[in-house]
Order: C-alpha cells, then sequence, then structure tokens
C-alpha cells in the first residue's frame, strides 16, 4: 500500500509539473500582446538581469482644480430677457396693455429662495425689478400701521399740482412696485418709483387689489413680479411690466401680463427730468410747487381706499379689519392710492 501511495504520489508531482510549465510558456506568450514590449528573445521565463528594467512607480493623475463658484445672486431665479418696450402700443386712453395675450412668463419651477427680493438700485439711483412670491404670511397683519414715506425721493421726483387735471390734485405719486398690502413693504428706496396719479390708482392698483384678493380668500401663493420700464438715462420709468400668476392652481385663480403707462391725461412728461406740463403748453415747465403739507392722523378704509379725520362719524362705521390709522401728510396718503373721504373733506 505504501509503494502504491508513493508512486500515486509521483505522478501527480510530475503532472503538477507539466501544468505549471504549460501555464508558464502560456503567460509568456500573451504578455507581449497584453503590454505592447516584445517578447525575449530566449524564450526564457526570466530575461537576463542585464536587461532588466527598473520598475518606474505609476503616476497619479493630478486632481483637477475644483472650479470657483460662480457669484451668488442670493438663490434668485435667472433674469428674463430685458423686456421689449416696442411690443407695447402707443398710449391710446387705456391704463394697460396686454403682453404676451395676458399669458405670464414667469418661470414657475425656479421660484425665488426668499418670498421677495427688490433688485439694487442702479448707478442713476434707479429701481430695478422686484419679485415675491405673495402668501398670507408676507401681508401686513391686522390692525398693522403704515408710516410715513416722505423721506423717499425716487429719482424723477416733482412734488407738482394740477387740481382741474389730477384726482388728487398732486401729478406724482409714490408707487409701489409691490404694493404694501402684498408684502407690508412701505419706506423702501428698493421698491417706491416717481408715477403718475393715473399709472399708480387706474393702472396698478387693480393688479394688486386682484392678488390680495385672491390671497385672502383662498390662503394660496401667488408668483408677482413688477419692473419699473426705463429709456436710455431717463429719470422716471415709462411705465411698469406686471405679470402674477398663481401657484396652487396653476395659474386659474390669478395670471395676468400687463405694461401699466406712466402717464396723466391732459399733462406732458419729460420722463428725463421728470419735469411736466399741460399738454397745450408748448415747452416743459413745472407748475409752482406745492408746499408739502404737515403730517397730521388719518384713519384709512383699506377696502374703499378712502381716507378721514379721526372723528368721521364714517370711522365709527368701519369693519375694524379695513380701519387703519397713520400719521402722515395728506400729500403722502394721497401718493398712496387713497382719496379724502366726501363727508370730512380731509
Amino acid at each position: 500500500m505504501r509503494n502504491a501511495a508513493s508512486a500515486f504520489a509521483e505522478r501527480v508531482e510530475k503532472a503538477r509539473g507539466i501544468l505549471l510549465t504549460a501555464l508558464l510558456t502560456l503567460a509568456l506568450l500573451v504578455l507581449p500582446a497584453c503590454s505592447g514590449d516584445e517578447a525575449p528573445a530566449t524564450g526564457s521565463a526570466e530575461a537576463p538581469a542585464s536587461q532588466e528594467q527598473p520598475v518606474q512607480e505609476a503616476e497619479v493623475p493630478e486632481e483637477p482644480e475644483a472650479p470657483e463658484p460662480a457669484p451668488s445672486d442670493g438663490g434668485q431665479p435667472a433674469e428674463p430677457a430685458a423686456f421689449d418696450l416696442s411690443q407695447v402700443p402707443a398710449y391710446a386712453g387705456s391704463p394697460y396693455a396686454v403682453i404676451n395675450d395676458n399669458v405670464p412668463t414667469l418661470d414657475v419651477n425656479n421660484l425665488p429662495a426668499q418670498s421677495e427680493s427688490y433688485a439694487p438700485l442702479d448707478e442713476l439711483g434707479r429701481c430695478g425689478a422686484a419679485i415675491a412670491v405673495v402668501s398670507p404670511s408676507t401681508m401686513p397683519a391686522e390692525g398693522e400701521g403704515r408710516g410715513s414715506i416722505g423721506m423717499v425721493k425716487p429719482t424723477g421726483w416733482h412734488t407738482v399740482r394740477y387740481d382741474d387735471l389730477v384726482d388728487g390734485r398732486y401729478l406724482y405719486n409714490r408707487c409701489h412696485l409691490i404694493g404694501w398690502q402684498l408684502t407690508a413693504e412701505n419706506a423702501n428706496e428698493r421698491n417706491l418709483v416717481t408715477g403718475t396719479r393715473y399709472m399708480n390708482t387706474q393702472g396698478m392698483l387693480p393688479f394688486e387689489d386682484e392678488v390680495a384678493d385672491y390671497v385672502d380668500r383662498t390662503g394660496g401663493r401667488v408668483l408677482y413680479r413688477v419692473e419699473p420700464i426705463f429709456v436710455g438715462d431717463e429719470l422716471v420709468c415709462r411705465g411698469v411690466y406686471m405679470e402674477a400668476r398663481s401657484l396652487d392652481d396653476g395659474g386659474l385663480g390669478v395670471a395676468f401680463n400687463v405694461f401699466c403707462y406712466n402717464v396723466q391725461p391732459g399733462v406732458g412728461i419729460d420722463y428725463a427730468t421728470g419735469k411736466s406740463w399741460r399738454e397745450e403748453s408748448a415747452l416743459p415747465q413745472d407748475p409752482e410747487p406745492a408746499q408739502p403739507s404737515e403730517e397730521r392722523t388719518y384713519v384709512l378704509n383699506t377696502n374703499t381706499k378712502k381716507f378721514h379725520y379721526p372723528e368721521c362719524s364714517s370711522v365709527d362705521r368701519m369693519s375694524e379689519k379695513n380701519r387703519q390709522t397713520v400719521t402722515d401728510t395728506r400729500e403722502d396718503v394721497i401718493a398712496q392710492g387713497y382719496d379724502p373721504c366726501g363727508n370730512c373733506n380731509p
């Protein structure tokens, strides 16, 4: 049994040697094809020592430099292309013109990181676009007072009156791009432009009210953007471009795309300087500047857009929800879109 086992072990050892030799030969044949080097001339398993090449460490590719981060835009969506004023027809009696069949072009898939954003003033001190996601959380709290804005002088501002031509007498209002009733922004110089009384109350206000009414009624959100449109270095904008779209119902509740003209019927305007004149006059000239009135306490009805003296009988009948007390000049209350009460004549 021992001799048989020894014989079997010898056969296994011989077979192992044959197998190793075959594998080594195969490796020598395959290696040049894989490496692209010529096989050793001798066909031996090892190259002569004189032909050995020093082993070189593999070079590790350098990490590519990380690109420098782009300047932060505050998380705001990319600005749309510059507004083309040539697409707006000349003013012909309507306070606004419909743009793009009234379909907004706002990117509802790329909302601003913050609920509201106001562009920095440019080198001439002019406002840029303002954008907000209006919701119940951005609107002023019930009973929240609105302070004076008389300290803000937007570019092209002039305090002038045309009592027989302008409802409210004063030609210019400090127009909020995004109305106070939507974001509670008041004396923000990046949100106030020189606009005619006509543009403020006939052009912009109905659209602001539409958004406010929708948010109040549904609690939904509205993407809202307003941009003053200037020509060249003019200090007074030719109008404001307004877009809005309700977000939670795909625009079914609110959707508009309009341009509101910064004009006043019967009054000519030099948009470069803000000077004005009656249209029958040949040359731009300011009427006698009106003296700003002193600050007084008034009660505003945010629903009817009337303002009253506190002792007015209409105040007692006013809903608490719509009542707001302010201390301001008569001029600035009117500039905010309010008309004097016909009873107490404030």
